[in-house]
């Protein structure tokens, strides 16, 4: 059952909604921006309708089969890591885009309210809410650089991971914190580097 549920997963996350619509509205994702084919780049590209229409799908492939699994009863605890882990892989590595997928961050977002019922995404919400208000008052209101927000992005999921261990979630939930955490710091990774070198720049001047 974990093995058909986790292919399953993976193969629900692998599909590239927004990377579709975007053709759709005659933009290859690939060529805007930062090449990411998620609805951020879809948003820029074909507008809030389309991008909106992009977070919504990517959010509900990574919360509808999590959901289904936890409600069914088939797998649960340390049963449901993998096939979380799935879904978010199958946005990161899409077959369809031959492995280049996106940065999965919606899809974290719907894998998490699917486990446990918008309660971990919600709290993720809020201390990324958070991480953004402390980031404009360091920075005077000045917009965040795209390697700040990442830092944000994989920031937060630390400090959620601490929030649902202190808040007595479950063992195998505190996992799968620590498996998204790594998941969005390797699709992240470069803003990750960029971040860091800013920080040692700014501490050399």
């Amino acid at each position: 059952m974990i093995i058909v549920w986790t292919v399953l997963s993976f193969l629900c996350g692998s599909l590239m909604f927004s990377y579709w619509l975007g053709l759709l509205a005659n933009h290859n994702l690939r060529d805007v921006g930062d090449g990411n084919p998620g609805a951020i780049n879809l948003w820029k590209s074909a507008g809030y309708s389309y991008g909106l229409a992009g977070i919504a799908l990517d959010f509900l492939k990574g919360c509808a089969p999590l959901f289904a699994l936890a409600a069914s009863g088939a797998l649960a605890g340390y049963g449901l890591v993998l096939p979380a882990a799935a879904a978010i892989l199958g946005h990161m590595f899409s077959p369809f885009l031959r492995g280049r997928g996106g940065k999965a961050i919606a899809v974290t977002f719907g894998v998490w309210s699917g486990l446990t019922g918008f309660a971990a995404s919600l709290a993720y919400a809020v201390i990324l809410a958070a991480l953004l208000a402390g980031s404009r008052l360091f920075t005077r209101g000045k917009p965040t650089t795209s390697a700040a927000d990442g830092f944000q992005v994989v920031a937060g999921m630390l400090l959620l991971t601490g929030y649902l261990a202190v808040a007595g979630y479950s063992g195998a939930t505190v996992l799968f914190g620590f498996v998204s955490f790594g998941l969005l710091a390797y699709s992240h990774r470069r803003e990750l580097r960029r971040f860091l070198a800013q920080v040692q720049a700014s501490r050399g001047r």
